[in-house]
């Protein structure tokens, strides 16, 4: 995938600046096609370090974009996307990584017939790791499709949902890298009482959740697959998943989610 003219970031934090990185990385986009404006001087700087332009007017960064990448605050974007949306250019697509902004409130600053895409990224984009799911609105055209999922699989793997599904991916992998450091915090926490020095522990229980998540990328087996395979009955690790399962785990497990994306619809709620 290549762009197909200027992406324009509205907002250039740690999301934006990973998809600048990843698209340049890749070769899917140039310097001269990649623009920002964003008020804060720091991330302008970051913006001019990799080749990117920088506009000082909103304005004239939406005239200039086939793509505009709205990544403003959800609590302020409708302030922010005003002037954007009235000099942004009829052909050009809105695509938004705001958590919780619905595409029936983004098509009301910009537009019903125009082409939206709303998206769910997740930390891992900023080491090119990322996992992100897009919604479409009606407007949106195969080439609106392809230039959406290769933004966002230049900085990892993209999938299309359905709209009303992005509480659960928010839920699923928007949260889910807390989910994984928390796992994470627990094992080295219980390495120290067993007996190991921090460091150590802290060592091998990081490398032990990249390996684990390489094997699962990479073997093309499933988690239930791998998981038996280095599960003997009667075993340890039999021993400590038997542990897991009395105490409620996996009861437990779907319980945050859920709880996760009831939050989500909930701050949906409060955002459109």
């Amino acid at each position: 995938m290549s762009l197909d003219g200027v992406l324009g970031f509205l907002g250039f934090g740690n999301m934006g600046t990973a998809i600048a990185r990843g698209l340049l990385a890749t070769g899917a986009a140039t310097p001269d096609q990649l623009s920002v404006f964003d008020p804060e001087p720091g991330r302008q700087a970051d913006a001019r370090s990799l080749g990117c332009s920088v506009h000082t007017d909103s304005r004239e960064l939406a005239r200039n974009a086939r793509t505009l990448l709205v990544a403003v605050k959800p609590q302020h974007w409708r302030e922010a996307c005003q002037e954007p949306a009235a000099a942004i250019s009829p052909g050009a697509r809105v695509i938004s990584i705001m958590a919780g902004v619905p595409i029936r409130a983004l098509e009301s600053v910009f537009g019903g017939d125009r082409a939206i895409v709303r998206v769910m990224p997740n930390t891992p984009a900023q080491r090119l790791a990322g996992a992100a799911a897009l919604a479409l609105n009606p407007a949106c055209l195969d080439a609106d499709r392809e230039v959406a999922l290769g933004i966002f699989q230049a900085v990892g793997v993209a999938v299309v949902v359905r709209e009303e599904q992005l509480d659960a991916v928010t839920a699923l992998s928007g949260s889910g890298p807390a989910y994984y450091f928390f796992l994470t915090e627990l094992l080295i926490r219980a390495g120290v009482a067993e007996g190991l020095e921090p460091e150590t522990a802290r060592l091998l229980a990081i490398h032990t959740a990249m390996g684990a998540g390489r094997m699962l990328v990479e073997s093309g087996e499933s988690p239930e697959t791998l998981r038996e395979k280095v599960t003997s009955k009667g075993g340890t690790t039999f021993a400590a998943l038997e542990a897991f399962r009395a105490g409620g785990f996996e009861n437990l497990v779907l319980q945050a989610v859920h709880a996760a994306a009831e939050r989500s619809r909930e701050l949906g709620g409060q955002t459109g």
